[in-house]
Parts: structure tokens; C-alpha cells; sequence
């Protein structure tokens, strides 16, 4: 039975002094006393010694409290019955070692080699479909594409069950925390979006009938925003006449987070009801930029012809470059890619995107 004194004063240093090794309890003396502050550095140099010895055995630690003129002593008693100690001629050559026997380490096992998913170098690719994984190979990673090659591939890709949207993602010079470099605009696209859009319009007296012959699939007033708050949402755009704005207001935090909100820049509201829900018809798209500055925004569907993709994805970047925000600096376009909806992204070359020309007036 070996054992060392150690003042304590908490639980922390109990659970400390627990899971001192053995032969660190059995190198200092058994009736020494010492401060745990001055203990724990000299445990931590004998383990850095000794950490390339092996030892037979492992002690079982009992941490007793022993009350000493008022306060408390934490007995750490190593339970053992056999300790191997290293031989004198062993501690000879420990010493001679020098430091080479500080940076002495255990042997590591073997690693098992890994297969399939787990094998792939890329994370996000371990948690990919086998699909994606196949249609990944068709393009290059971080290579820059032209348009018409990019439009190619993209429809290359797309191979679910169902069809998809194109998307195109732009990231640009801009921190739109900053008033002058807010972005928030729309697009028509000449050859649609390929989705059918419900359109409610919130008008009163005469627009009430022109709403209806315009196409409208709901129109209603005062009876409609108090559907809209009892939680009816069966629409995707919301236009409304300005002499009803103030009464949408309260609407705020029911349309706000779903981005049904009216607002003049997205063209929602409009005198003009029914020119407003003929452009939303035939394909006008709001988009604007996200607090990392990266607009988002849909250019059709992948059964479109590859001409009309680029018409459309043409007519989206001529969008973004006339709205540019007075407040940007520098190179406005800093990267370009498009994608189907369950496809990878492709990534574009910004300066021909930026300067290509359709053949003839779209």
C-alpha cells in the first residue's frame, strides 16, 4: 500500500489527484505534504518521462478526506498488490537518452483503409447521392465555362423524375448593409419562367372588376386581408393598389418573412393592375441580393430549348448590370454560376458572360 498527502480544498483537485498513475503516487514519498499547485507540475514532467514505459498493471485510486486542524486533506492511496520499477541500469540509459525519451510515443495501430463514400477526399461529397456523384463527372470542377457550353451541360444534368428549374446564382461586389448598395429590382423574362403563378390583388371600387377580366385568380379587399391574417396563403404574388397599402400594413408580419410583402421595387404595387398581373403572367421575376451580396434568382425550366435558356439568362444579367447600386466599387461581378434544381453547379466565365452579345434583337 503506497500513498501521498495532497492539501485540497474543492472537489476539482479530488478529481484531479483521482487520476494521478500510480508510479507518480509512489515516486514521492510516503509522509511528504505537498501544495497541489506545486504537485500537479511535477506529476505532468514524470508522465512526459515515463510515457514510453509500459506498465503491467493499473492502480485503482481511493480519495479519502482527513480533517486537519480545521480543514481538509485529500489521501491519495494507489491499490496494488505488484509495480514493476524500472532497474537502475535502465535509469542510466533513461538519462543518457536525454530528451530523445521525451519524444518517445506509443506506437499507433494501424488505420483501416476506407471504402466507398468515406473514401471520397471531399466532406460534402461523403453525403452526396450516387446520382450526383455520376453527373458531377460531366463537368469540370472550378473550370469557367462559356455560355452556350454552360446552358449544354446544365441540361445534361438534369436527369430526375421531374422537371426542373434553372437557376442562376451571381455573387457581387456589394455589402448591402449599406443603404447605397441594397439590390432589389425585377426582370421580365422573354421566354417565361415555365410555372403557373397564382396572382391575389388587394384593390376596392372600380379595380375590383378590372383585376378580375386582367387574370386575376383572387381579388378581394378589406374581406381578403382578414383571410390572409386567419392564415390563408393559397397565392404566390400579392399586388396591391396604393390606396390600399395602409391597410396591408398590418400584414407585415405574416407576408414580410415570406417575401409576399407588396412593395413598389418588386412592382406590386401599381395603379396599373392589370398591366401589373399581365408582366407576373408572362414571366417577371423579383430578385434581389442577400446579406452576402449573392443574387438568386430562377430563368426557366430545363425542358426550355437551349436558346431561350440563354434569351432568358441574358436578359437576367443585362437586369442586374443596369440596376447596379450607386454605392459599389471596383469589379461588380465577382462570380457566375448556373444549375438545375438537383444538379451541381456550373461555373461561368464572368468576362465573356458579361460581354457576350445575342445574335440579332431579342
Amino acid at each position: 500500500m503506497m500513498g501521498c498527502l495532497i492539501p485540497s480544498a474543492t472537489p476539482v483537485d479530488t478529481a484531479c489527484a483521482c487520476f494521478v498513475r500510480q508510479r507518480m503516487v509512489a515516486s514521492l514519498p510516503k509522509t511528504q505534504l505537498v501544495s497541489f499547485s506545486s504537485a500537479v507540475p511535477q506529476f505532468h514532467q514524470w508522465e512526459r518521462r515515463e510515457r514510453s514505459r509500459t506498465w503491467p498493471s493499473l492502480s485503482m485510486y481511493a480519495a479519502v478526506a482527513v480533517p486537519v486542524m480545521g480543514g481538509r486533506l485529500w489521501a491519495v492511496e494507489a491499490v496494488t498488490d505488484t509495480v514493476e520499477t524500472p532497474t537502475s541500469q535502465e535509469e542510466g540509459e533513461e538519462e543518457d537518452d536525454g530528451e530523445e525519451g521525451e519524444g518517445a510515443s506509443l506506437p499507433t495501430p494501424p488505420t483501416k483503409l476506407k471504402t466507398g463514400k468515406a473514401a471520397l477526399p471531399l466532406k460534402r461529397d461523403r453525403r452526396r447521392s450516387k446520382r450526383f456523384l455520376e453527373i458531377q463527372k460531366l463537368r469540370e470542377n472550378k473550370q469557367e465555362y462559356d455560355l452556350r457550353t454552360a446552358i449544354s451541360l446544365l441540361k445534361k444534368t438534369a436527369n430526375t423524375k421531374f422537371v426542373e428549374t434553372t437557376e442562376a446564382h451571381f455573387r457581387l461586389n456589394i455589402d448591402p448593409k449599406y443603404n447605397d448598395q441594397q439590390l432589389r429590382a425585377t426582370v421580365s423574362l422573354p421566354k417565361g419562367t415555365g410555372q403557373t403563378v397564382r396572382i391575389a390583388v388587394l384593390t376596392q371600387g372600380e379595380k375590383f372588376d378590372e383585376a378580375k377580366n386582367a387574370g386575376a385568380d383572387i381579388v378581394g379587399g378589406e374581406e381578403l386581408i382578414q383571410q390572409i391574417k386567419g392564415g390563408f396563403m393559397e397565392f404566390d404574388k400579392l399586388i396591391a393598389s396604393p390606396d390600399m397599402m395602409p391597410k396591408v400594413a398590418s400584414l407585415g408580419k405574416l407576408l414580410g418573412p415570406r417575401g409576399l410583402m407588396p412593395n413598389p421595387k418588386a412592382g406590386t404595387v401599381s395603379t396599373n393592375i392589370p398591366q401589373a398581373i399581365a408582366e407576373f403572367k408572362k414571366g417577371k421575376v423579383e430578385y434581389r441580393a442577400d446579406k452576402t451580396g449573392i443574387v438568386h434568382l430562377p430563368f426557366g425550366k430545363v425542358e426550355f430549348s437551349e436558346e431561350d435558356l440563354l434569351i432568358n439568362l441574358m436578359a437576367a444579367i443585362k437586369s442586374i448590370e443596369a440596376n447596379k447600386p450607386s454605392g459599389a466599387k471596383g469589379v461588380y461581378w465577382k462570380s457566375a454560376h448556373i444549375c438545375s434544381s438537383m444538379g451541381p453547379s456550373i461555373r461561368l466565365n464572368v468576362k465573356e458572360m458579361v460581354d457576350y452579345k445575342l445574335a440579332g434583337n431579342v
